[in-house]
């Protein structure tokens, strides 16, 4: 009896031990992160009030407060439908298949291949509410086939390689404005204009509303959740309505070092209006201020739209664990060096980049190490734990987060940047960049750029001929040769073959 009581005790021992080892991954398992992404248009690093800019962005600066700062973000090529493709794959256009805009005059790409998933695919493959509101430019109905099922804006639902926009309205407003003709207002609308309306009547304000009720779905799914909210603005044209229009005095407003200098020794396509409005022939240095205080509106716009998405977050009572990412696909020129808008060069007006990256679970922080929008997917595939979609050539970037700066001694602090096609025309373009110098390799140019930033912060003097710089020359140039093999890049062996001359210096 006694032997059997102590059987039937040791099976019941047994069998508690099973149980709580059948209940112990469970117990474990952890849940996967709501990820929100915040997605802007050309927006500059250097405008906002956390930066030391001249916008007051109360909201913004409060979302820095909260998460990582990272002070020197760069973009992987100043032109939307790449810069994109590399946020949401993670890889250089030589390998996600885009490496020009879509669906735009002379481009010859009309959407990023369906093979290339990224995020998007990758999230609702692993049991993610996903949702897109707003700019996409990837290609017509990109996001829903590749599984997001809340989608907002124009372009998710057109024709798929449908036909290209055309500007053929524009050569004549250009001409008129050097006739002196002005629309409406007194404004050149192809710069800046004053919106009827409200705040209530813009794309931002539709974008937001479709944003917030993304969010409120969200938060009654029982799935994890992935939305982008992806804005148009402050793309030039910069247009708003009041109050924003008349926010900034434009007297009162001054220019840059480097605002319609001349161009001495510069790559000729740096000459080329490849866009009807680049040719800026007619714009007055009060036309200039027009625009940036136009420009400074549209940032104080979007502010509010940020205030407002993180409002209905709290509301909706997501807010606490909720993983942010703000970001801007790439900078945009307002009259340095004479540029307006973007186009294949590198300046770090386009080159740099604003990037937020808010984890609940960490303390806030700024890094000054110069990262890569291409780094933004590895970094979010971290967090949820998605399956791999081929290799990547960005990096996760939770160790700077964890552990700041110092997470990246023994790395070479590099940005690499590259312009390959425009529109249709090829360029080739590869850059390097460290804290001191950056090095522009020009391979359908005879002038290559080097710039010193520490003496010349706004890159208008191109050192490149001169002999005081050969070292820091032969640096950039082995430092640009490593990341070319790293990422296996096409135009090594052309790079190679062109540089035999510098490094015989």
């Amino acid at each position: 009896m006694r032997n059997n009581v102590i059987a039937f005790g040791l099976w019941i021992a047994a069998l508690a031990v099973g149980t709580a080892a059948a209940m112990e991954p469970a117990a474990q398992e952890v849940s996967k992160p709501n990820v929100l992404v915040l997605l802007f248009d050309d927006m500059r690093f250097d405008t906002f009030s956390y930066r030391g800019g001249p916008v007051n962005t109360p909201n913004i600066d409060a979302l820095a407060s909260t998460g990582t700062r990272f002070d020197q973000a760069m973009t992987s090529t100043g032109l939307c439908s790449p810069s994109r493709a590399a946020l949401f794959t993670g890889r250089w256009g030589h390998k996600n298949g885009l490496d020009d805009n879509v669906h735009l005059f002379h481009s010859r790409l009309s959407e990023m291949p369906l093979d290339q998933g990224g995020l998007i695919k990758r999230a609702a493959d692993s049991g993610y509410f996903v949702g897109y509101v707003g700019k996409w430019h990837l290609g017509g109905q990109g996001t829903t086939l590749r599984g997001a099922e809340y989608v907002y804006g124009e372009e998710h639902h057109q024709q798929r390689h449908g036909r290209q926009w055309t500007p053929y309205s524009k050569p004549v407003k250009i001409g008129n404005y050097y006739e002196g003709k002005l629309d409406a207002n007194g404004e050149k609308h192809e710069y800046y204009q004053t919106l009827p309306g409200t705040y209530k009547d813009t794309e931002t304000s539709h974008i937001v509303e479709h944003g917030k009720e993304f969010m409120k779905k969200a938060a009654q799914d029982k799935r994890p959740f992935f939305g982008v909210v992806s804005f148009h603005q402050p793309h030039p044209p910069y247009r708003v309505p009041e109050p924003y229009a008349s926010m900034f005095d434009p007297n009162t407003l001054a220019l840059p070092a480097n605002h319609a200098v001349e161009r001495k020794f510069k790559p000729m396509s740096q000459d080329e209006p490849y866009w009807p409005w680049h040719d800026v022939g007619h714009m007055t240095d009060l036309d200039w201020r027009k625009s940036r205080a136009f420009y400074y509106g549209a940032i104080a716009m979007v502010d509010r739209a940020v205030g407002e998405l993180i409002e209905t977050a709290k509301q909706a009572g997501v807010y606490d664990d909720l993983y942010i990412v703000l970001a801007g696909d790439q900078g945009s020129m307002l009259g340095e060096h004479g540029l307006y808008d973007k186009g294949p060069y590198a300046y770090d007006e386009l080159m740099r980049m604003p990037l937020i990256i808010r984890d609940p679970n960490v303390k806030p922080r700024t890094i000054t190490r110069q990262v890569s929008i291409l780094d933004i997917a590895p970094t979010l595939a971290e967090w949820m734990r998605l399956p791999s979609d081929g290799d990547v050539d960005g990096r996760s970037l939770n160790a700077l987060i964890q552990r700041g700066d110092s997470a990246d001694k023994g790395r070479d602090d590099i940005a690499l940047y590259a312009y390959e096609w425009y529109n249709g025309g090829w360029f080739g373009i590869r850059a390097i960049r460290s804290p001191q110098m950056k090095f522009v390799w020009n391979p359908g140019d005879e002038r290559d750029e080097l710039y010193d930033l520490v003496n010349d912060s706004v890159e208008i003097n191109n050192q490149i001929n001169n002999k005081k710089y050969t070292k820091q020359l032969k640096v950039m140039i082995k430092h640009l040769e490593k990341e070319m093999v790293r990422v296996n890049d096409p135009l090594l062996e052309k790079f190679r073959h062109h540089m035999q001359t510098y490094l015989a210096r």
